[in-house]
Formats: structure tokens, C-alpha cells, sequence
């Protein structure tokens, strides 16, 4: 690697870093339910995608079955990922459900460990007891009082299983295509599957005011097409071992800008057990990439 790639790539996963984490502040302002803004993040992030995807058509038709079966499965566990997890943070507040969705290295590990026979060392174990620990310490308030914390978790960590799956089937898909082409295909399954969950539901895809139809764009075409676009490039240059521990700051960022943009602030119990659940993340991150 050259110097100079080296530290855009730097720039780029730090720029993206910040961008993704006014996710859930861009749900929390948006005046339509969670799962709503969790279509139009994907709808026209996958609008936006057709473009790099039309211009490479002939590295397209050369892609294989199996690829795009992969990235299909990728994107349907996506979409249930991020409707879950806007509908968490619509239901408590931005920051908790956020810190557990990035449980995703927890249910990667242990996804491995069931179903592809990986065996875990000691670390991981720890770490994934102390993440336990520091959840139970935050829902333990939440059982006699009435805050939507406890919904808002348990729907985050269905949604971090979810976004573990989707890094198995991306671990897999991306040996098989271009990230622009991964992106594409998995970004088109998602809108397809939040649009046909909230087809079940009472919702409705228009009716909303024009600030909400800006953060729309926003999310979109800033957060889920530029973020993660940075954070994929960043991914080309620098090690797991960098990139994976650095995505972590996202909860933290959230929390600051939650802060700062909502007046949302966190209890005691709250920050006590984030801090327990972040360091048994970071162990089980950190115990993965070392043993690869």
C-alpha cells in the first residue's frame, strides 16, 4: 500500500464512521414509524445503486447464480435488520438499540461456532458473557418501569442477529463479486422485504411531510449509499483488524449526536451497562480478528 491510498483510506472509514452514526438521530427526527424510514433508507439507496450497476452490465451478466443467491440472502436479512432496528429506536431511544445491533460480532461467532463448526476460544466466551452481563444490567431497571428500554433492546438484539447473518452471507458474496455489485443486489432484497413486511401491516408509504422526505433523501443517499460506499473503500485498504474495532465508535457517536441534535440523555444504569456491553463486544471483536 502507498502512503497516500493509506491515509484516504483513513479518512474515508473515520468520514464514514460519523456519517453512519447519525443513523438512528435521522430516525428518531423523521415524523413516520421506524419501519417506514427503514424502507425509504434502502428504496432509494437501491435507486441511487442502479446507476454503478447498469454502467458495469457486462461485469453483471458475468456474475454467477450462486453469487447473487448469496447477496439476495444477504439483503433480505439486512432489511429485517434495519426495520428492526428503526422500530427499536422509534420505541426508546436512539443510542441503546444501536450499541445492540453491533452485537453483530457476538452472533457472527457463535452463528460460526452452530453452523459452520468454527470453534471459539476462551476469549470469545468471555466476551459474550460479559456483553450478557451488561445487557442484564440495563434491562434490570426496565422491569418495573415502564420506559419501552426493554422492547427497544430485545428488538435490537434480534436485529444485531440479523445484521450478524448478513456479514456471514457478505463474507461469502463479496468473494464472489464487486462491492458496488454486492451493495446493488443486497440493498434492491432489503427494500423488497421491509416493503412487502409493512404490505402486513397499517402503514403507509405516503402522507408524510416534506422534512420528512428530506431525512428520507438523507438517509438514503448520504448514510446508506455514501457511508457505507466510504466504509467499503476504507475496507479495500486497511486490515479487519483496524476497520471492525473502529465501527464500534458507532454507538458512541450516536449518543453524542442523540445528545446534542434530540436532548436524548442516558441513566446511570444505562451508561454503566452500555460500557459493560461495549467492552465484552470489543473482546469477542478483538479475539476474532486476532485468531484469523
Amino acid at each position: 500500500m502507498s502512503t497516500k491510498p493509506h491515509l484516504k483510506a483513513y479518512i474515508a472509514l473515520l468520514t464514514g464512521l460519523v456519517i453512519i452514526g447519525f443513523s438512528a438521530v435521522l430516525i428518531k427526527s423523521a415524523e413516520a414509524p421506524g419501519l417506514i424510514t427503514a424502507f425509504y433508507r434502502v428504496a432509494i439507496g437501491s435507486l441511487v445503486l442502479i446507476f454503478p450497476f447498469v454502467y458495469k452490465w457486462k461485469a453483471v451478466k458475468a456474475l454467477s447464480k450462486k453469487g447473487i443467491y448469496i447477496a439476495v440472502l444477504g439483503g433480505i436479512a439486512f432489511g429485517i435488520d434495519t426495520g428492526l432496528w428503526s422500530m427499536a429506536i422509534e420505541l426508546s431511544n436512539a443510542t441503546i438499540p444501536t450499541l445492540m445491533a453491533n452485537l453483530a460480532p457476538v452472533w457472527v461467532g457463535f452463528g460460526a461456532a452452530l453452523f459452520f463448526k468454527e470453534k471459539q476460544n476462551k476469549g470469545f466466551w468471555i466476551g459474550l458473557s460479559i456483553t450478557l452481563a451488561g445487557m442484564i444490567v440495563m434491562v434490570y431497571r426496565s422491569l418495573y418501569v415502564q420506559d419501552g428500554l426493554f422492547t427497544g433492546i430485545s428488538l435490537g438484539v434480534l436485529a444485531g442477529m440479523f445484521y450478524g447473518a448478513y456479514h456471514l452471507f457478505t463474507q461469502q458474496g463479496r468473494q464472489l463479486m464487486g462491492t458496488l455489485q454486492y451493495l446493488s443486489i443486497s440493498t434492491f432484497a432489503a427494500a423488497l422485504t421491509v416493503g412487502i413486511i409493512i404490505l402486513f401491516t397499517s402503514y403507509s408509504f405516503t402522507g408524510y411531510n416534506e422534512r420528512t422526505w428530506l431525512i428520507y433523501l438523507v438517509y438514503g443517499i448520504g448514510v446508506h449509499v455514501g457511508g457505507w460506499t466510504l466504509i467499503n473503500y476504507a475496507q479495500g485498504y486497511l486490515k479487519a483488524t483496524t476497520v471492525s474495532p473502529t465501527l464500534l465508535g458507532q454507538p458512541v457517536l450516536t449518543a453524542i449526536a442523540a445528545y446534542v441534535v434530540l436532548g436524548e440523555s442516558l441513566s446511570a444504569w444505562q451508561i454503566v451497562g452500555g460500557m459493560i456491553v461495549f467492552s465484552g463486544i470489543y473482546i469477542v471483536n478483538y479475539t476474532r480478528l486476532k485468531r484469523k
